[in-house]
């Protein structure tokens, strides 16, 4: 059994807190916030300790997994003062927001002996699993192109919430808060960029970070890829989803929140396989909750002494594509992406 503490006891902890619950081998021992009301659900509910001071929560040797649940700008130093712990780590998305801060957290885990596991819970639903083993199959062929889309409502009340939300310095904007789930299912689908190019505004919200963003990247494969993301939609969710097409088929994932089969044709596949692969993503579309599947990934990392299936490294690809489309934004130019590898 291990034991997991939070710390930030916002919208996301519940999530984390009913993923811990519901996980093997897992339990919810402490909560941590700067305001002791938003700790009261924890104690009630799971029997969870309460404290007002992070460093007297990381005292507690009971603990063994630190979940950091805050505005992502406070990730890094939550991060690497629990490395120093000796606490292993579990970080809600962005991993950071500035790739020295991702850095620090990497490092000071890989110091201290501990886990740093990102929460991109995504890349666990059944849809994204199939269309994972397909293209790793070969059975797309070549890949020409692929296409990320985020069309979502988040309203200027959702914003009007927190101070923090939409700021560049503690959230970011739909790249950084939205749709870095899909753009990290798209890196763990195809792999390094070599380059990326885009256009982002703040067009509707009243907010410091953008609010719509495009943009284009080349895929060191040689494939491209095309980017639309936004959270201006009206009135709700639209859709969220991830399309690639081959040489040898085409697939694309979807609905408001991609976890929908809208299209699967890939040569050598029947009619009726494709039916019944389609009844059977249809019947779970969700399959076990992604952040239960994190939690119980990271109790197996340690028991097994592995990486985390999603590792830090990981968490850092999402950030650098997006810190490489925003500078590309903001001088109207091209970037390319480090290292740069030989196209085929």
């Amino acid at each position: 059994m291990l034991n997991f503490a939070i710390v930030g006891c916002g919208h996301i902890a519940k999530k984390h807190a009913e993923a811990i619950e519901r996980a093997e081998g897992a339990a919810l021992i402490a909560v941590c916030d700067t305001i002791p009301e938003n700790m009261e659900f924890y104690r009630n509910t799971y029997n969870a300790r309460i404290y007002t001071d992070y460093t007297e929560m990381l005292a507690n040797k009971d603990i063994d997994v630190i979940n950091i649940c805050t505005p992502s700008g406070f990730h890094a130093s939550l991060a690497v003062q629990g490395a120093e712990a000796k606490k292993h780590i579990v970080v809600e998305k962005p991993i950071a927001l500035l790739l020295k801060d991702t850095n620090a957290m990497i490092d000071a885990c890989e110091q201290n002996g501990v886990k740093l596991a990102v929460v991109h819970p995504n890349r666990f639903r059944p849809a994204m699993k199939k269309l994972k083993e397909v293209i790793e199959s070969g059975k797309l062929g070549k890949i020409s192109h692929v296409n990320a889309t985020v069309r979502w409502n988040r309203n200027q009340a959702y914003y009007d919430q927190a101070p923090w939300r939409g700021t560049k310095g503690l959230d970011g904007g739909v790249l950084m808060n939205q749709a870095i789930h899909n753009l990290d299912l798209m890196l763990w689908m195809m792999g390094g960029i070599h380059e990326v190019f885009s256009m982002s505004a703040t067009r509707i919200r009243d907010i410091e970070a953008e609010d719509v963003c495009t943009g284009l990247v080349k895929f060191t494969s040689g494939a491209l890829g095309v980017i639309e993301t936004a959270t201006t939609i009206y009135p709700k969710n639209f859709e969220e989803s991830l399309a690639i097409f081959g040489e040898k088929g085409s697939i694309k994932i979807g609905g408001p929140t991609a976890v929908n089969v809208e299209h699967w044709v890939v040569e050598g596949t029947t009619e009726l396989e494709t039916e019944e692969l389609m009844k059977s993503i249809k019947a779970d579309p969700f399959g076990k909750p992604g952040h239960q599947c994190i939690i119980e990934d990271m109790v197996e990392a340690v028991h097994e002494n592995r990486e985390p299936i999603v590792t830090g490294e990981d968490g850092k690809k999402a950030l650098e594509l997006v810190l490489a489309l925003y500078e590309s934004s903001e001088n109207n130019q091209p970037v390319k992406m480090q290292p740069q590898e030989v196209l085929n």
